[in-house]
């Protein structure tokens, strides 16, 4: 349905087909006029439903901790309500996962982005699903990215390290589990459990907080399947 414009010109014969226009400056009696004129869009198409109100400068997927970062980037927006995210995986059909926010009307670029965590292994596609305030939408190209499962039980050096008073550690699992990590102080004393539950198969990392103990060297310990590991690190306040 053609938008009902704010400002209408009506000249004495209507015409169907325009090949060209122009505009100009008005005067009158030889006089220039100061120009007085606001354009909210110039579009150009053979129907109002082919009109992309949101112009979508990129859009790409990143597979991060077991998960997927969708980024993308609009240069200009026009009456944008906003993206629903779509994934596809396998044989499924397109499902939606959130709703972002439009910015509306604008002319400067937005960056959008969402993250869409604990995934399996396999193949997944994703898709953006840009909406007016007038229910009208477009969808964007697809993007797709595939999560491959770590081969093998594994625990990384924390990083920073040494630290103060934050540190994140790492660790990888080829199969779910029951996972404990705990952290142990020099004189073997448990001093905090970090995870002490069920974890899905992949790559997974946590934060550790030391900001209630004292500088001195630490030890994590990691148990799953029967499977340990231990790493040592150093708070340095």
């Amino acid at each position: 349905i053609e938008p009902t414009p704010d400002l209408t010109y009506d000249v004495t014969t209507d015409f169907t087909t325009c090949d060209a226009f122009a505009l100009r400056q008005a005067s009158s009696g030889g006089v220039a006029q100061n120009p007085d004129a606001e354009i909210d869009g110039l579009l150009v198409s053979n129907a109002w439903s082919d009109i992309v109100p949101v112009e979508l400068t990129s859009f790409n997927a990143l597979v991060k901790n077991n998960g997927v970062s969708l980024n993308w980037i609009t240069a200009t927006e026009l009456n944008n309500s906003g993206f629903e995210v779509e994934r596809k995986s396998g044989n499924t059909s397109w499902s939606k996962l959130a709703f972002i926010d439009g910015h509306g009307t604008t002319t400067s670029p937005n960056k959008y982005s969402y993250f869409d965590g604990n995934l399996s292994s396999g193949k997944y596609s994703y898709r953006l699903k840009q909406i007016d305030f007038d229910g009208s939408y477009v969808y964007s190209k697809v993007v797709e990215t595939n999560i491959d499962l770590p081969s093998k039980f594994e625990l990384t050096q924390n990083y920073p390290n040494p630290f103060n008073p934050n540190t994140v550690i790492a660790y990888s699992l080829p199969k779910a589990g029951h996972v404990t990590l705990k952290v142990y102080n020099a004189l073997g004393q448990e001093v905090s459990t970090l995870v002490n539950g069920m974890v899905e198969a992949g790559n997974h990392d946590i934060k550790f907080n030391a900001s209630g103990f004292s500088s001195g060297i630490y030890y994590y310990r990691l148990e799953a399947d029967g499977l340990i590991a231990m790493k040592k690190m150093m708070l340095l306040k």
